[in-house]
C-alpha cells in the first residue's frame, strides 16, 4: 500500500492512502495540540482492531452474536528502553457464548495480520530522494 505523508502545521502529521486521511498530532506534554491521536496510538489500535475483526468474522461464520463481546488491549511499557514490552489482548465473552468455541476463537484471533507482522517484522528501509 502506498501512502503520502503531509504536514499539517505544528506537530500534525497526516497519512493519505486510498480515499482516506489519517490525522495525527502529539500530546500537549510533547508540544502538540492533542487534536488527534499520536501515531503510536494508531499503531497499538491497529493491533486491537485487527484482532477485533477476526473475532467478528469468527462469530459471523458461526452465527454467534457479538453482543456482549468486548476486546480489551493493555500493554506494559519499558521506561528504560522507551518502548512497549508486552501486549495483552483479552476477549471478554458473555455467558451466552458457546464454551466449545473459546479455544477456536483464540486461534482465529491469533491470525491477525498485524500481530503476524509484529512477530515477523518486515525490513524497514529509509531513503531520501531529491526532487526538483
Amino acid at each position: 500500500m502506498d501512502m503520502t505523508v503531509t504536514f499539517g502545521g505544528g506537530l500534525k502529521v497526516n497519512a493519505q492512502f486510498k480515499n482516506f486521511t489519517v490525522y495525527t498530532d502529539q500530546g500537549k506534554n510533547a508540544g502538540g495540540e492533542e487534536s488527534a491521536p499520536e501515531p503510536f496510538a494508531y499503531f497499538l489500535s491497529s493491533l486491537a482492531t485487527c484482532a477485533g475483526f477476526f473475532v467478528v468474522r469468527f462469530c459471523q461464520a458461526r452465527n454467534i452474536s457479538t453482543e456482549g463481546i468486548a476486546l480489551r488491549q493493555s500493554n506494559d511499557w519499558d521506561k528504560k528502553l522507551g518502548r512497549v514490552e508486552n501486549i495483552q489482548l483479552e476477549i471478554e465473552l458473555p455467558p451466552s457464548f458457546p464454551e466449545k468455541y473459546t479455544s477456536a476463537l483464540i486461534r482465529a484471533t491469533n491470525e491477525c495480520s498485524v500481530k503476524k507482522a509484529l512477530l515477523n517484522p518486515p525490513e524497514i528501509k529509509v531513503i531520501t530522494k531529491l526532487v526538483e
